[in-house]
């Protein structure tokens, strides 16, 4: 049993090698459906979610914290389901959201960019210059998306256990090498694997139901104990957030305890 992420950059095959896969391996295989979860889950607009993980975010988005809340509330609706195990996601985020997750198969999915420019002709009618600049608009944007908002470049090979390249290699081959890994023992979950997916899950849904209140505040679960941790100017009322944020939890299942951590600090700090 194992939780595998796909990594794809646009036209790249990366949707079939992940349909592929969990044909094969009996897998439930999702994408779109979180988008479309979340939005049902939280009562947001569809395109404002789409809209957060396909721009790049602006510097204002950084000050104000304009995405946050829709970040959080795809977070927390994937982590719900790759926790159940025997999943393969492809799309947004996947590989960053279960890094220290030892089970969670973490895969890239590359092609060259001459192949991906025939692509994008064959299926938009573009012509080859309207495709370059498309894809290298395309690519620069989702570049810019994992920089500004969590510092990694999605391009860096570390980021995976498997970086394939379709080309030599067809989508078929990249399915084998795909369901190999899946089988071997490094990915086969264990009761702390488990446990952490669980503790990353609780901890999404914890802050997607405290973003609005505190959308900088930090969260972390172990074992159904959540920390909160938040930066409180001096002139804020403490008791008072902390009470709010004690109320939007009350609900949550798993949470077993809740300490709120304050930093004071000065609303220049922040």
């Amino acid at each position: 049993m194992a939780v595998i992420t796909i990594s794809r950059g646009s036209y790249s095959h990366g949707k079939e090698v992940a349909e592929k896969v969990a044909q094969r391996l009996g897998y439930e295989c999702v994408s779109r459906e979180i988008i479309l979860e979340a939005s049902e889950h939280f009562d947001v607009p569809e395109f404002k979610l789409l809209k957060a993980i396909q721009d790049a975010p602006s510097f204002l988005d950084r000050i104000t914290y304009g995405r946050q809340k829709y970040i959080a509330y795809i977070r927390a609706t994937l982590l719900n389901h790759l926790k159940k195990d025997n999943v393969v996601y492809h799309g947004f985020a996947g590989h960053y959201f279960v890094r220290d997750v030892p089970h969670a198969l973490k895969v890239r999915i590359i092609a060259d960019f001459e192949d991906r420019v025939r692509l994008v002709m064959e299926r938009d009618g573009l012509s080859r210059d309207e495709a370059v600049e498309f894809l290298n608009k395309l690519d620069a944007e989702r570049r810019k998306w994992g920089q500004r908002l969590y510092g990694i470049d999605t391009n860096d090979p570390g980021l995976y256990d498997l970086v394939i390249h379709i080309k030599a290699l067809t989508i078929d081959d990249a399915v084998d090498l795909i369901c190999d890994a899946a089988g071997r023992d490094q990915f086969r979950a264990t009761e702390q694997s488990r446990q952490k997916m669980e503790d990353l899950a609780l901890a999404a849904e914890v802050k997607a139901s405290i973003v609005e209140i505190r959308p900088d505040a930090e969260v972390e679960a172990e074992s159904g104990v959540v920390t909160v941790s938040v930066r409180l100017p001096v002139e804020v009322d403490e008791s008072q957030l902390i009470d709010r944020i004690r109320k939007a939890c009350d609900r949550i299942p798993g949470v077993k305890d809740l300490s709120v951590k304050t930093v004071p600090t000065t609303l220049y700090q922040m």
